[in-house]
Order: structure tokens, then sequence, then C-alpha cells
């Protein structure tokens, strides 16, 4: 701790230590980036994300996609054969999930998150977040 004396201008003096851990700081706050959004970031930073988009019907049928976006995994366009039996994954995980659940959209999100993740790892020994975005049209 640092005593500064209001009496004299040039008087302070250190009164003492205060425990503290590592401070981290993120642009705007000190301290208030938590642990599981710095884990976050460092997956990202390793192994990047791949975000699923698709439409499906009520019946749980594609009507759209799916498109794969890559960022921070690989350059897409040096990989088009590896993002192209990356889609059919994706159809085949969301056709049997239908089959078993139904349109139950987090089975089938999860579904998606573990068929891809398992074939990315067995294709490039990386584990990219993967994030499935559905969404229902009528």
């Amino acid at each position: 701790m640092l005593e500064i004396s209001d009496a004299e201008e040039d008087d302070a003096k250190v009164t003492g230590q205060v425990a503290c851990g590592g401070i981290l700081v993120d642009g705007l706050g000190v301290g208030d980036v938590g642990n599981i959004v710095l884990k976050d970031r460092q997956r990202l930073a390793e192994d990047g994300i791949i975000i699923v988009v698709l439409a499906v019907d009520g019946a749980g049928q594609i009507v759209s996609g799916p498109d794969i976006v890559s960022r921070g995994f690989v350059y897409v366009r040096e990989s088009e054969e590896l993002m192209d039996e990356a889609a059919e994954v994706v159809a085949g995980a969301i056709e049997e999930a239908t089959g078993k659940t139904g349109s139950d959209w987090g089975h089938i999100k999860n579904s998606i998150r573990d068929d891809l993740g398992d074939f990315l790892w067995r294709r490039t020994k990386r584990k990219p977040m993967i994030l499935p975005i559905l969404m229902e049209t009528e």
C-alpha cells in the first residue's frame, strides 16, 4: 500500500502490502473477464471456430444448407474437399437425430457438434469450437 500525505506535497511512503492475484485487463475494465471467457478465447486462438448454418422445416428436413463458415481453422478455398465432407457429416447427423427424436433442436445441435467434432478431429487433429445455427421454416 502507498500512503500519500495531505500535509506535505512530497511525502509518500509504503505502509503495507495487499494480497492479490493476477489482474486481467480487457480493454474497458480491469478484472471483469472470467476464466470461462479466457478459456474460450484461448480455444478460438488455437483451433478456430466452425459455424454451421442451415434451415430446417418442421419435419426436420433440410430446406437450405448446411453452409459451413470457418474462421481460424482452415482456409476454405484450399480445403473445399474437407468442407464438402463436413457438410455431408452434418446432413447425416441431422438425419440420424431427427429419426430418433423428431425436431428436438437441442438434440440436433448436440448431434451436429459431436459428429462434426469427431470427423474434424480424425481428419485434422484439431478441435475447433462448433456453433450450429438452426433456423426453422414453415
